[in-house]
């Protein structure tokens, strides 16, 4: 059964109307999505390597866990449920800090045309990667990177195939954002 996505207006507010995912992205309806970059104590980031049968940048590294918020549902809920079905991990609401809302307007080759509102929360881990089971149909690998490994291999995202290349700008802020929380 199709998810439902509601469409959004400019601001990211809910207008009513609710539609299949395929529409969403069919017709490029403004719509939420929710991210939760995970990190340690030590400051270790956790990265997702999409999985190898994505319709965009397959096998690309990225967010820990993201996905759709569904028809009815807040960002804070979606990113809990995201986080149980992508990596096997329990978290609450409490824990999420939310860093912000992006814009990431995209259309792609395929015919996908991804007009998404990204919200955006970061939260620390306390398991270990081992104990966390990746979604095979969403996740490829996991993997935790320092935060100067993450700087690097950024600044050489043009070359290197790692990051979504026209994510940079959002990368940069989430790595500072986990930076300050973790400095504090």
């Amino acid at each position: 059964m199709e998810e439902y996505i509601d469409i959004v207006d400019q601001n990211g507010r809910p207008t009513g109307a609710s539609v299949p995912k395929s529409e969403i992205h069919a017709k490029g309806h403004l719509h939420n999505t929710a991210h939760v970059w995970f990190y340690t104590s030590e400051g270790d980031i956790l990265l997702q390597q999409r999985a190898a049968s994505k319709s965009i940048y397959p096998l690309l590294w990225d967010v820990s866990v993201a996905g759709h918020i569904d028809a009815d549902e807040t960002p804070e809920q979606a990113a809990v449920r995201e986080a149980k079905e992508e990596i096997d991990i329990d978290i609450s609401e409490e824990q999420l800090v939310k860093i912000g809302v992006f814009d990431c307007f995209q259309s792609y080759p395929n015919g996908i045309i991804d007009n998404e509102f990204h919200n955006t929360f970061i939260a620390e881990v306390k398991v270990s990667i081992k104990d966390l089971t990746p979604q095979k149909e969403e996740v490829e690998a996991l993997k935790f990177v320092s935060i100067q490994q993450f700087h690097q291999l950024l600044k050489d995202s043009e070359i290197n195939n790692h990051f979504v290349p026209s994510n940079k700008d959002y990368y940069e802020f989430v790595v500072e954002a986990i930076n300050t929380k973790i400095t504090g």
